[in-house]
């Protein structure tokens, strides 16, 4: 009896078992894409871990425990999360879904339980609708699910393709993983169908009966602005949304926070390629093509410069290596712009030290191959020599927080002799001569007092170098060389390079290379990966939203008819009916729009003003076309399911409506 009942409303409610379809159908879909991304992720680590013998790491990603690499142990705790806050946000969405469907029965429900009808019987009745309803959307969104991770890593591998260092990934899955996905799609349908099946097993037959299931307000509000915007209908709308708030509610958070999150990904990443572009890779293109870093080896050992610079193609060649000293200043050595902008008395006490009448500072010391020092000072103007340190003479205002337009002072008085002393300790003190005090730095693709804003830095030869070495100390272990091409190089010509290079410093030394334009392009690749990822996540909240509108309009007709009903009794017209349905769409997608845009005003305007960058820059190249696109295709969806709704709504037959006694 319960089947033939079950079999003939599913028959005569097509709209309802369609929005309960949809809802298990998405969240299948996205629970297996989730496992599946997921399993493949931890699958890549495991053969990258295993391809370079890092077993106490590989250890990690079985156990889920090790302090030698955290990223391993945080992929499955991470993986939890992510699972149980899609699981609840889908019992969410598809317990609205059998609530919406389950809702307009309750009158019949009412009828059977008077005859005799128990709440198991009901339960049990409800449930295996459930169960029919969703085996297949269930497998329909696991096989789907499992397709588009396919796609999307695969794409992902195709961007990806020629980053340096990086192991290609194949796509993989696994039974376990199958049968995981599976529970969980289960146990979330479960739990959404148990929640209204059980409320609606154990009210009374009275209770039942005397429901409706028709959406009332418990107070009528005005609706000023749509009044003024639309007449009316827009005050009708208006009401209707707000009966609607409840049933409608994960929709709007859905469009809302999808909306919200795709905004914000694309300004924010908008953003960081106009200020990683200029600080970085436009700032140094005419600096740097190629650098290699000559691993454990000093400049004093590394005599190959010369052979580099005979390299076709070669422009300029430097090679140089990075220590740290300090140095101290005394009041009567500071230029008198520093004096007079209040010396260190900004300084926290975290970089500068007083000692007496003396200053300490942090004083970088970058070593150049005799070769390249020597064309350093005829750049700066003064006669080539090595036995003395160049400064670089510029120290920032630091009361001035606009890091993107800093301004400058002199840090030092010119001439005399300067002081260096270890890092560790100032028991020795080395005094050289100043050959100059300059603005000017040398071609390397080196940042000065970026974190300490009073460093000191000093440029010597390395025939200097190797004389005070053992007193200063302090020297980074390996050397790098700064290699520049002719103007306008393509690729394949620094490849060309980068190749002669590697092959004319391989078996004397260990080194790693990159070149400026592989570089820039493999940025390129990892933005788009992420937003590729992130813009997914952002479209399948969204779908999850827009499952919902689906859910609540096409299975609200049924309760909605005597609302318009009375409507036309009263003299509105079919024609008013279809703009008040043209109404509640504008508002249901407009609304979460309008709201994403003010947040993502303020936050672009919070970003710009941390990151000091005019707001016609950004404007410039603002993302409007793929949010413009994203927030139309949203918009156009929700105005489709509309539309469907309005399909079925205008086909009222208002005496039949009228008389039918389960609206009573």
């Amino acid at each position: 009896m319960w089947r033939e009942y079950s079999s003939g409303y599913l028959k005569n409610n097509r709209a309802a078992s369609v929005s309960v379809m949809t809802a298990a159908f998405i969240s299948s879909l996205l629970l297996s894409l989730l496992s599946s991304l997921f399993y493949n992720m931890w699958k890549y680590e495991v053969e990258r871990l295993r391809a370079e013998g890092d077993q106490y790491a590989l250890m990690a990603m079985y156990l889920v425990r090790d302090a030698n690499d955290e990223a391993p142990r945080l992929v499955f705790p991470l993986f939890l999360l992510i699972m149980g806050l899609a699981s609840f946000s889908l019992i969410i969405i598809i317990h609205n879904a059998f609530a919406v469907s389950m809702q307009a029965r309750i009158h019949q429900f009412g009828i059977l339980a008077s005859i005799g009808a128990t709440p198991k019987q009901i339960r049990a009745c409800l449930l295996q609708e459930a169960v029919y309803l969703c085996a297949a959307p269930v497998f329909l969104g696991t096989v789907f699910g499992i397709a588009g991770s396919m796609g999307l890593l695969a794409l992902l591998e195709t961007l990806m393709r020629d980053m340096e260092g990086r192991r290609p990934g194949v796509f993989g899955y696994h039974p376990l993983i199958l049968a995981f996905t599976l529970l969980v799609t289960g146990v979330t349908i479960g739990i959404s169908v148990w929640l209204p099946a059980r409320k609606l097993s154990v009210m009374t037959p009275l209770e039942a009966i005397k429901n409706t299931g028709e959406l009332h307000l418990k107070r009528r509000k005005h609706s000023p602005v749509l009044s003024l915007m639309f007449g009316v209908e827009g005050e009708l709308a208006g009401n209707a949304l707000r009966a609607q708030r409840k049933a409608l509610r994960t929709a709007s958070v859905s469009l809302l926070l999808s909306m919200t999150a795709f905004t914000l990904m694309q300004c924010f990443f908008t953003l960081s390629d106009i200020s990683t572009r200029e600080t970085y890779f436009e700032r140094y293109q005419d600096v740097w093509d190629i650098m290699v870093t000559v691993k454990d080896t000093g400049i004093g050992a590394f005599g190959e410069a010369g052979k580099l610079r005979d390299i076709p193609g070669v422009e300029d060649v430097t090679a140089y290596q990075k220590a740290q000293a300090k140095s101290c200043i005394t009041e009567e050595r500071m230029s008198e712009e520093l004096k007079a902008n209040g010396g260190f008395s900004h300084d926290s006490g975290k970089y500068v030290t007083q000692e007496g009448d003396g200053f300490w500072v942090n004083a970088p010391v970058m070593v150049l191959d005799d070769a390249s020092f020597l064309v350093y000072c005829e750049q700066i103007g003064i006669s080539p020599r090595t036995d003395g340190a160049v400064i670089w003479n510029r120290i920032r205002d630091v009361t001035n927080p606009d890091f993107r337009h800093p301004q400058y002072m002199p840090y030092i008085k010119d001439g005399g002799t300067t002081n260096l002393s270890p890092q560790t300790g100032r028991a020795e003190t080395v005094e050289i001569p100043v050959l100059a005090c300059t603005e000017k730095v040398p071609v390397i693709r080196e940042e000065y007092a970026t974190l300490d804003k009073y460093e000191l830095v000093h440029f010597v030869s390395a025939s200097l170098w190797k004389k005070m070495e053992d007193q200063v100390g302090g020297a980074e272990n390996d050397t790098l060389i700064r290699i520049l091409g002719r103007k306008g190089v393509t690729l394949r010509e620094l490849e060309t390079i980068q190749g002669e290079v590697d092959k004319s410093l391989a078996g004397a030394y260990t080194t790693e290379s990159e070149n400026r334009i592989r570089e820039y392009e493999t940025n390129d690749q990892k933005i788009q990966g992420m937003m590729i990822v992130l813009g997914s996540f952002c479209v399948l909240l969204a779908l999850i939203g827009v499952g919902d509108v689906f859910s609540n309009t096409l299975g609200f007709v049924r309760q909605r008819k005597r609302e318009f009903a009375r409507y036309l009794s009263v003299g509105m017209t079919p024609e008013e009916l279809r703009k008040m349905f043209c109404i509640e769409a504008f508002v249901l997608a407009g609304r979460p729009m309008l709201l994403a845009a003010a947040v993502a005003f303020f936050a672009v305007g919070a970003m710009l003003r941390a990151s000091y960058m005019g707001a016609a820059e950004f404007l410039a190249e603002a993302p409007f076309f793929p949010v413009g696109a994203f927030m139309l295709a949203v918009g156009v969806t929700v105005a489709s399911a509309y539309c469907l709704s309005w399909r079925k709504m205008r086909k009222i037959d208002l005496a039949k409506v009228l008389r039918d006694d389960t609206m009573l």
